[in-house]
């Protein structure tokens, strides 16, 4: 039995299932359980932890079969809340995602008829197949945390994380998404090939799962809300230094004044990071930090997350892409004339 967090539990600690439990263990728990179903995106995993310790939202980019739907499906079963997939396609409309006011002719009035935008954990399965209206309302669960039909606003729950995927290879029939809802991603995540032994894992881990006698793994523990509240607290207290403070600003005003910085990057930059950038910066880096049992933010813990945090927010210049350079290319130059404090 799942049982919120109490006065007599000694500091740091929540009650799950029946028991009180350290935060940090609660998530340990797990990463190790994500870690057990998901092979070979170590990298993922971690993101997904920061992103849901951040309270912000993912978009994760890469080929078929790399574990991507899998990845939210896994993180649904070890934290309490309810998880839903929508698949987005060209004929999807706003009410299909968002929900709509039903007719009932018994008393002649209209009843709201929730959405699947409704549950905590949601999976935005190729994401730019969706037309500009389902993206747009996307956009307002994702910054507002609220949907609005007609006239009326429902709020949405208090845990609310929209994980989005897009395959890069697939281009035909797709409806690129706008810089505006881009800034409302928290970080996006770039999905590679697992390595030959990672491989033979996933192997035996579905022939495992195809047998009939077997049984799927349960997590330890189900994560609560509670504990997730109070490791994101935990997380906004982790000590961060002026001086890092400041590296974060003078990285995302290189994006913006490039030319103050390196002439190169002048040349690629056309348009730089939205302050939406240094707050994720922030939140990003306080959370890997409480993820790594450090005590402080140091430039390091910055460095590690500025490629998921900046990539989708700085608009290359067109000189840039005729130059083959990648948006990855731009923030490996930036972490190098950008002086650490």
């Amino acid at each position: 039995m799942v049982q919120s967090d109490t006065n007599d539990n000694p500091p740091n600690t929540v009650q799950i299932n029946g028991r009180a439990m350290d935060v940090k263990d609660a998530i340990q728990q797990l990463k190790s359980f994500l870690q057990q179903r998901i092979i070979g995106q170590e990298d993922l995993i971690e993101k997904i932890l920061v992103a849901l310790l951040a309270d912000g939202h993912l978009l994760v980019e890469g080929a078929p079969g790399l574990a991507k739907t899998r990845a939210i499906k896994e993180l649904a079963r070890g934290v309490e809340g309810d998880f839903h997939r929508i698949q987005f396609t060209p004929d999807l409309l706003p009410a299909d995602l968002t929900g709509t006011d039903i007719f009932r002719p018994q008393n002649g009035t209209f009843e709201f008829q929730k959405g699947p935008i409704f549950h905590n954990l949601i999976l935005a399965d190729e994401i730019n197949r969706a037309p500009a209206k389902v993206q747009s309302a996307l956009l307002e669960a994702m910054a507002e945390r609220q949907i609005t039909v007609g006239a009326k606003s429902y709020p949405l729950p208090a845990l609310f994380m929209v994980m989005a995927t897009q395959n890069p290879i697939e281009q035909e029939g797709t409806y690129p998404l706008p810089e505006a809802q881009l800034d409302r991603f928290l970080m996006h995540v770039v999905v590679g090939y697992p390595k030959a032994d990672a491989e033979a894992k996933i192997l035996r881990l579905s022939r495992a799962e195809s047998h009939h006698s077997a049984h799927l793994e349960e997590p330890s523990a189900e994560l609560t809300e509670a504990a997730l509240f109070e490791a994101r607290d935990q997380v906004l207290d982790i000590y961060m230094a002026d001086e890092v403070e400041q590296y974060i600003v003078q990285l995302v005003m290189a994006t913006r004044r490039p030319a103050d910085f390196d002439e190169q990057l002048a040349r690629w930059i056309d348009f730089g990071a939205s302050p939406r950038a240094t707050i994720a910066l922030d939140r990003c880096a306080r959370a890997i930090t409480w993820l790594q049992n450090n005590e402080f933010v140091t430039p390091d813990s910055v460095q590690s997350i500025a490629h998921e945090v900046l990539r989708h927010r700085v608009l290359l210049s067109y000189e840039a892409e005729a130059e083959g350079i990648t948006p990855d290319n731009v923030i490996d130059r930036l972490l190098k004339v950008v002086p650490v404090a």
